[in-house]
């Protein structure tokens, strides 16, 4: 977002992770070390304990509440997409129910009434619709590859994350599976993206820029070493210029 500003555009995808997650035994003990294991990959803040004290059922209302902020989001869902991802990831927030996604809208900004109408409507269930048919097009080459993955009981789907970059022709050019921002600029400029020729911003400019952060974010964006980053986050915090906020396996910061 940041290196090639407007020169990509972005479509969230919905895909529908788990339809029922009652449906496996002992599924949320195994979903708290999972969570575990990705915080210590990514080192980006996550808090589990969602699993214990009150689990969701499926995500397809949150995928739904996506799919019905971008018909009035002037960013495309985004602002609201990182509500729900920090309410569910990061906040313990049982993010399930019509309520809570309506509350989380309010947070976003949203225009809460039209919300609700968009939310109900049945242009929003084809919506949701169309991401998980696009989300279970695997191309022969991911299939080839071994990424390919089981949809519980619905044949196969794309690896989560993937992207898929679409040039002016039509072309695509995909990284399917968590791969790395060498791998995600390479596709953006095959697809004909072009970086801006600016430099990383700094701390307080990032945060004004994108809002809350972890600190792993703030290190990519602002091109920073682990150890300055923090340096420069609890320089600001101490400061009162930024806001440190607690998250079981690490923080996010925002501006103060």
């Amino acid at each position: 977002m940041w290196e090639f500003g407007e020169s990509l555009d972005f479509t969230w995808i919905m895909g529908g992770l788990a339809r029922d997650y009652t449906y496996a035994r002992d599924v949320y003990p195994w979903l708290i070390g999972h969570w575990l294991e990705v915080a210590s990959e990514t080192r980006m803040p996550l808090d589990p304990l969602l699993w214990k004290e009150g689990p969701i059922a499926t995500t397809y209302p949150a995928c739904m509440a996506v799919k019905a902020a971008q018909e009035q989001a002037g960013d495309g869902g985004y602002r609201y997409l990182r509500t729900l991802r920090e309410g569910l990831l990061c906040f313990r927030r049982k993010l399930d129910t019509r309520e809570a996604l309506v509350e989380s809208a309010r947070e976003a900004g949203l225009n809460v009434q039209r919300f609700r109408v968009d939310l109900d409507s049945h242009a929003i269930v084809e919506a949701f619709g169309a991401d998980l048919e696009a989300t279970r097009t695997v191309p022969d080459g991911v299939r080839a590859a071994g990424k390919a993955v089981d949809a519980h009981g619905s044949g196969e789907r794309l690896p989560f994350p993937s992207a898929v970059f679409v040039a002016e022709d039509g072309s695509e050019h995909g990284v399917y599976g968590a791969g790395s921002y060498e791998e995600l600029r390479g596709a953006a400029e095959a697809a004909g993206a072009e970086p801006l020729e600016r430099e990383a911003p700094g701390v307080l400019d990032a945060l004004r820029h994108f809002g809350r952060m972890a600190t792993k974010e703030v290190e990519e964006v602002c091109s920073l070493p682990e150890p300055r980053a923090n340096a420069e986050l609890w320089r600001l915090a101490a400061e009162w210029q930024v806001k440190p906020v607690r998250v079981l396996t690490g923080w996010l910061w925002e501006v103060a």
